[in-house]
């Protein structure tokens, strides 16, 4: 569905993006537009991709003027610009609201303005019971979305759904790079809370997850996939067996903002999501303003689901947890630069 068609990424230079251009730069897409900011990010990618296919795009979801110039001819859009680290939206709960919430609506709007065909936004397990502003923000844009979707209606517009998924193994930010790198430094792993469990779900999973999303999206639809998990601590073992060390591991408690384990689906979702094997889809409630219908009918079946999380998934120890982490690229890269330089 992607031949010859022009893909736009919001975001472009993160993780996420990285991964799609790698994957999709073997097809025969015809042309890839990395939006985003971050100008240094963008001149790196341009000189290691050294590719006709991508076109960069300096601007900011914030500026719905530059969104909608970047947009001119774009058939799909994967929208992954976000404000993602739980304590600096904590700290700055209105730049979480201006990205977040505001930058996508600016990208939804300029989607239907611009006769894009398939819109699909990147959230994340936070937006289920949020406890933060990260997840509040992002929770609203799921809202934003499933509204936008709810006005278009079918065959009018632009098809706009969403991925959501936990913390991905090796993105830009995340816990097992910071393990990594305190390993090779011979520094201690400081540990919030061992028993706190997270989704296992790789780069190529959550590529996979907005492809599927492409293809079986409906109006306002919400794609999960189900995925493994393990505890932080049996993170820790495991990637301390890959590097053969003994570094101490310290527990600093809970921080601000933080859960114990992640939730992607909750149980009033899972009354009404649909099992399709490797994911869930979660129809988007079309009820209008009509509040009757609100107060006359509930859903008795939402009692006796219980939420989909990290706690009630497939639970991994240390041996499964250091074979999944193998097949990462970027962990058996830091494993063999480890190697080499403790052999000198």
């Amino acid at each position: 569905m992607f031949s010859k068609k022009t893909l736009m990424i919001t975001g472009g230079t993160g993780s996420f993006g990285n991964t799609v251009l790698k994957r999709f730069l073997q097809t025969d897409v015809r042309q890839i537009v990395i939006f985003s900011r971050d100008e240094k990010k963008q001149e790196d990618m341009r000189i290691e991709l050294h590719s006709p296919k991508v076109k960069f795009f300096i601007g900011d979801v914030r500026d719905p003027a530059s969104v909608a110039a970047a947009m001119q001819g774009v058939d799909y859009v994967f929208h992954a610009a976000a404000l993602k680290q739980v304590p600096s939206c904590e700290f700055y709960p209105m730049e979480a609201v201006r990205t977040n919430v505001l930058g996508t609506e600016n990208v939804l709007n300029a989607a239907a303005a611009c006769g894009v065909q398939r819109v699909v936004l990147l959230s994340t397990d936070k937006a289920v019971y949020p406890i933060n502003a990260m997840g509040i923000s992002k929770a609203m844009a799921e809202k934003v979305l499933i509204a936008k979707a709810r006005g278009i209606g079918d065959g009018r517009g632009p098809i706009m759904c969403a991925t959501r998924y936990g913390n991905v193994m090796a993105s830009r930010g995340s816990v097992i790079p910071l393990f990594i790198e305190k390993i090779k430094a011979g520094q201690p792993l400081r540990i919030t809370d061992a028993n706190m469990t997270r989704f296992l779900m790789s780069l190529e999973d959550s590529v996979d997850l907005v492809l599927h999303a492409f293809q079986h999206g409906e109006q306002g639809d919400i794609f999960v996939q189900k995925a493994p998990a393990s505890t932080i601590g049996d993170l820790a073992i495991a990637l301390k067996r890959l590097f053969r060390t003994e570094v101490p591991t310290e527990i600093i408690g809970t921080r601000h903002g933080e859960k114990l384990y992640e939730s992607l689906v909750s149980r009033e979702e899972m009354a009404k999501a649909e099992d399709m094997g490797k994911y869930y889809r979660i129809p988007a409630d079309n009820r209008d303003l009509n509040y009757e219908l609100f107060i006359s009918q509930g859903n008795p079946e939402a009692n006796a689901i219980d939420d989909y999380t990290s706690h009630n998934t497939e639970r991994l120890g240390p041996e499964a947890v250091t074979e999944l982490l193998l097949t990462l690229s970027h962990v058996r890269e830091e494993l063999a630069s480890y190697v080499r330089l403790s052999h000198k």
